[in-house]
């Protein structure tokens, strides 16, 4: 089959910086190829228009159409003839593109068309209980209304989508996946260790991570916390950086054995999991993130959210502990537990692998992409 991928960001050295919907395509269009299909990435807000082949994947860089007032819709419909031409001339079967903003809304396209639901601005601000922007909100459900199709990352996240937008959505859920090659676990001493890693932004529950590791230092002074991630501008507060916000609300005895390292290049990532003894994931909101998945992956005992999706992740006490982030106490404790007890550490390790193997492997997931894809094109 020949899929392309419509997105805002993708990871490549020629591209502008990527999170984490490139990074779930990215792994994705792997798992594709391995299985021998064809892929072909379409990715808007460009520096430039540049077509990139490379590993048996095509990039197609589009540079945004500037005119006041039209950028938008230009921008669009300069998308909509690349796709139309791809599609005309056999390059291309199907046409996956994510919720965020409602980018297809107007898309008139020849193809059929998925929507995956990554989390939408308006799934994230109702998680965040903010308001969202009117335009976002109406771009995003009237792409969801125009989709052939829609896949879900998780159950949560199509359940409380088709909620926000008051919308009957019929969804397929298929979780983002990982390349487990590339997150084995390599031996390393005991290291009293926790690690965070990912943007530093209020609704990862960032803040709520000083609080925390304030309580596991009074029982393990001696435990170091490691942050790494890149900062963020908060949008309650309106200050430029979190990090400032979080680094007021240690203690002052916490406060020396905390490290942050900012943000690193995607694969040094793995080095500061391995050195970590636990995970922390105090997040707010969330659709299914792989971030989670790749700590499972190297067998690392994770302390997490226990809201929505986590459960579909993760089953408490077996590959990994659930918690309330906004219950601080009760977070340290467990990560305590899990610091005074190594073979609670690799037992919970152990399942989060054996878990990751079995449901998330890009090959797995990129199998049940495909399935659901040909349930459309059959249709066409």
């Amino acid at each position: 089959m020949k899929v392309a991928f419509l997105t805002p960001e993708f990871p490549h050295e020629k591209t502008l910086p990527s999170a984490g919907i490139g990074a779930s395509i990215f792994n994705l269009s792997k798992g594709l190829i391995l299985l021998n299909h064809s892929v072909i990435v379409i990715v808007y807000g460009q520096d430039r228009d540049e077509v990139i082949q490379e590993k048996g994947l095509t990039i197609f860089k589009v540079k945004n159409v500037k005119f006041k007032g039209f950028s938008l819709f230009l921008t669009q419909k300069k998308v909509e003839r690349l796709i139309n031409d791809l599609y005309i001339t056999g390059k291309i079967d199907i046409v996956e593109a994510p919720d965020w903003t409602g980018f297809t809304s107007f898309l008139n396209v020849k193809s059929p068309l998925i929507i995956k639901l990554h989390g939408s601005d308006a799934y994230f601000c109702h998680l965040d209980n903010r308001p969202v922007k009117f335009k976002n909100k109406f771009l995003e459900k009237l792409a969801l209304r125009r989709a052939d199709g829609v896949i879900a990352v998780s159950k949560f996240v199509g359940q409380l989508t088709s909620k926000v937008f008051n919308l009957n959505l019929t969804f397929n859920v298929i979780p983002n996946a990982i390349d487990i090659k590339l997150f084995n676990p390599n031996e390393t001493e005991e290291n009293n260790c926790i690690l965070y890693f990912g943007t530093l932004i209020r609704k990862k529950g960032v803040l709520e991570i000083p609080q925390i590791f304030n309580e596991v230092h009074k029982v393990l002074p001696n435990v170091q916390l490691i942050l790494v991630g890149k900062d963020a501008s908060d949008i309650k507060t309106g200050k430029a950086s979190t990090w400032q916000l979080m680094r007021d609300r240690f203690s002052t005895n916490a406060k020396p054995q905390v490290q942050y390292r900012g943000q690193v290049p995607y694969t040094e990532i793995k080095n500061y999991i391995n050195r970590a003894s636990v995970c922390i994931f105090p997040s707010f909101a969330e659709a299914l993130p792989v971030s989670w998945l790749e700590a499972m992956a190297m067998k690392k005992a994770i302390v997490a959210s226990n809201i929505g999706w986590a459960g579909e992740m993760i089953t408490n006490t077996k590959e990994g502990i659930l918690v309330d982030p906004r219950d601080y106490k009760a977070f340290s404790k467990a990560i305590v537990n899990i610091l005074n007890d190594v073979t609670l550490q690799n037992n919970l390790g152990e399942a989060a692998s054996v878990k990751v193997k079995k449901m998330f492997d890009l090959e797995v997931i990129a199998q049940k992409n495909i399935d659901f894809y040909k349930t459309l094109v059959n249709n066409v």
